[in-house]
């Protein structure tokens, strides 16, 4: 009895290398789509409205997502590793008030800026120990001290206001530092590259990305996920803090609702940028590119004197779109 011949391997098959290469890979990408997508907007914007164009226009449109966006860097890195902090609203206003009392008491402008980043490393750092020290899951820890610190705000404060900020202490919401480009953006600029830096270029980002991936193998691995994890909230509270001194400086004044709902925003910016919500994924650049595309919706509604509430109303509908549509496409897939 003669056995049959065992069947002939299938050849892989062969993809060219137009197809295959790393050009394509980068059109396909979600950050080639984002900037698509705020080129779309941008054009829109310009021929809606003859005051887009302008130079001081613009740089003014820059307010509508500069102080989110110092956050979402920092939440970006949060959220990749696996966690979220939805308490970025509430440290802002009790960074805020605390620098309202103390400019009341005649702290000067070093003060001011050195108490709003400090309180808000330091509620970075309290959401870091329920978190990473005690095992709280991040959500219920954070919506805890959301209203804990949202409510001390209003407790020193009350309905009342805290005003008369020292001139120099406005430059860091209003001054130029070239041209019709703000201090606030140059800021951001700068954070973005050390984020990115960060991210993408140490062992401390590659960790990141473990961490979110599977958290037990990571720390099987000698990644020592307390400390990072504990490091990434203290980061997150401490640009609260510095979006806070920005926003302060901005305004002039001091109430226990600012940064209302601005959690919201930030989470949309860093999920529509394509990190994945539920961790292990996501780039900087499409943070950054999320941030302007937000903030190019936010002004060119504005210069159609479209109110503020349909920005809210797009805002959900957008995040619900950007976490559902994952899911959509892979039920179609299957």
């Amino acid at each position: 009895m003669t056995m049959a011949p065992p069947p002939r391997p299938i050849p892989p098959r062969h993809i060219p290398d137009r197809l295959n290469g790393s050009f394509l890979r980068r059109l396909k990408s979600w950050e080639t789509l984002l900037l698509a997508v705020a080129a779309a907007i941008f054009t829109f914007n310009a021929l809606a409205s003859p005051y887009f164009l302008d130079p001081w226009n613009l740089s003014d449109a820059t307010f509508n997502f500069t102080e989110k966006a110092m956050i979402a860097l920092a939440m970006a890195l949060l959220i990749i590793a696996g966690e979220i902090d939805l308490s970025v609203g509430a440290i802002i206003a009790l960074a805020s008030v605390a620098m309202g009392a103390a400019r009341q008491m005649g702290v000067e402008t070093t003060g001011l800026v050195l108490i709003g980043a400090g309180v808000g490393l330091a509620c970075g750092a309290f959401n870091g120990f329920l978190v990473a020290g005690l095992g709280l899951p991040s959500i219920v820890a954070t919506i805890g001290t959301m209203s804990l610190f949202r409510g001390i705000a209003y407790i020193i404060l009350g309905d009342g206001a805290y005003g008369g900020y020292p001139a120099s202490f406005a430059w860091f919401g209003q001054g130029y530092v070239w041209g019709a480009i703000t201090f606030e953006l140059a800021l951001l600029a700068v954070l973005a590259v050390v984020y990115g830096v960060l991210l993408h270029g140490t062992n401390f980002g590659r960790r990141i990305y473990a961490i979110g991936n599977n958290a037990t193998a990571a720390a099987f691995s000698g990644v020592r996920v307390r400390r990072i994890r504990m490091t990434l909230f203290m980061l997150t509270g401490l640009m609260a803090g510095i979006a806070s001194v920005c926003l302060t400086s901005r305004l002039g004044s001091t109430r226990p609702s600012i940064g209302m709902g601005m959690e919201l925003e930030v989470i949309t910016m860093v999920v529509l940028g394509g990190v994945a919500i539920t961790g292990g994924s996501g780039t900087i650049l499409g943070v950054m590119l999320a941030a302007l595309i937000m903030g190019l919706i936010t002004f060119g509604l504005g210069l159609l004197n479209v109110p503020g509430v349909v920005m809210s109303i797009f805002v959900g509908i957008l995040l619900i779109s950007v976490i559902a549509l994952p899911k959509l496409l892979e039920k179609m897939r299957r």
